[in-house]
């Protein structure tokens, strides 16, 4: 597929990161030029920006020329629509993942009016995942994009509408409605609301972290994989998404570390064996990470091994630690655990009467692709019976 545009920028330059963030946040395919590494960008930019050498400078692929954009600026210059048709909905759903979109379809096709609201790219985790093997129906596998574009041609089909690259700030209820404000400050309102915002990977929270996100320290592998082709990269985490994306990685780079805490892995002993026989990688136990070091971009990981500091020199790492559910903003708005996760009772409604939740935002869930889309199919069939008894 062809990129939408080039992005120049630095590993230094925190405006420049930011793009990036938001880019892969989106979805959006890009080239990115390195004006550290390439030694005719310099000169380019001052031609695109009349003499001037500013950071970051997008390209369309137009050709149009954005200097320094705002996350709304490029969404709007890309065409993604982030202002909803109507003022009231039956539904309204946060977050376009399998729990979602399946959730959506099948309200729509029942003839409810239904808006989806998504901050960052259609498919959620599923669309950055390089191959879902164990989803139903598809003997051979389906590449993460792919999966996610089906759901949403489907979606699209049955009549949803999609509210891209926004994010809600609030959720309020009276006078028999729901009341969703945007970030932008625009306000929807709904007979139900379905949250399925998913969960994020957790961090690290070591010096030198923030430091180099987006400069070396990274938290998708399909994402960013790409950038370290034939160089060495670390893999930090045990679970099964620490070992996924680690043989992800081979694809690109000549080299991968995979960084434990404990004495051993904790993810499934196929995925262990995979790891333990693959050339490229090298598993680290009894590993802790101390800090993170670099002169504008990431060079190094200070750890203690056995008790014994160390450094391991690395072109880039990934983090995969777990994750933690996106529901920030739902902060004394609807029951939570100790860790974040929305409670539900058994129909899926949250402690907000015609508020529910599906997927890996709900406390319970399996975080699985394939029982996040039977949420979302349940959840629709147990919203549709809610409002039968709404006014």
């Amino acid at each position: 597929m062809a990129s939408l545009l080039t992005l120049y920028g630095a590993n230094w330059c925190p405006d420049c990161r930011n793009t990036k963030m938001y880019l892969g946040e989106i979805g959006v395919e890009y080239d990115w030029v390195d004006i550290d590494t390439d030694p005719d960008s310099n000169k380019r930019i001052a031609e695109l920006n009349n003499g001037k050498r500013v950071i970051p400078t997008i390209v369309l692929s137009s050709g149009e020329v954005m200097v320094n954009p705002s996350n709304a600026e490029i969404a709007e210059r890309l065409g993604i629509k982030s202002t909803a048709a109507k003022p009231f909905y039956d539904l309204v759903v946060v977050g376009s993942g399998p729990a979602g979109l399946t959730s959506s379809l099948y309200a729509a096709r029942e003839g409810l009016d239904v808006l989806v609201i998504e901050r960052g790219p259609v498919g959620g985790q599923a669309s950055v995942t390089d191959r879902l093997d164990n989803f139903p129906g598809f003997p051979e596998g389906i590449s993460g994009s792919e999966f996610s574009d089906r759901l949403r041609r489907q979606a699209e089909r049955f009549g949803v509408e999609l509210l891209l690259a926004t994010e809600v700030a609030s959720l309020t209820t009276g006078h028999g409605y729901i009341d969703i404000a945007t970030a932008g400050g625009q306000s929807v309102r709904s007979r139900a609301a379905l949250i399925t915002t998913g969960s994020t990977y957790r961090r690290l929270n070591v010096p030198g972290e923030e430091d180099f996100i987006g400069a070396g320290i990274h938290f998708c592998a399909t994402c960013d994989g790409p950038f370290y082709k034939g160089k060495r990269v670390a893999v930090i985490g045990g679970g099964n998404s620490a070992a996924e994306e680690g043989l992800f990685l081979t694809r690109f780079a000549e080299s991968v570390d995979v960084l434990v805490r404990g004495d051993e892995m904790s993810a499934s002993p196929f995925m262990v064996e995979k790891l333990k026989e693959h050339p490229q990688i090298t598993i680290h136990t009894n590993t802790k990470i101390q800090r993170f070091e670099g002169d504008g971009s990431l060079a190094r990981i200070m750890v203690k091994r056995d008790g014994q500091s160390d450094s391991l020199e690395v072109d880039g790492v990934f983090v995969f630690i777990g994750l933690k559910p996106n529901t920030g903003w739902l902060v004394d708005v609807v029951e939570l655990d100790g860790t974040g996760f929305v409670v539900t009772k058994t129909n899926l409604e949250t402690s907000l009467p015609g508020v529910f939740a599906a997927g890996d935002v709900r406390l319970g869930s399996t975080k699985q692709a394939a029982s996040a889309a039977g949420e979302g199919a349940t959840a629709a069939l147990m919203i549709r019976e809610y409002l039968k008894t709404s006014v």
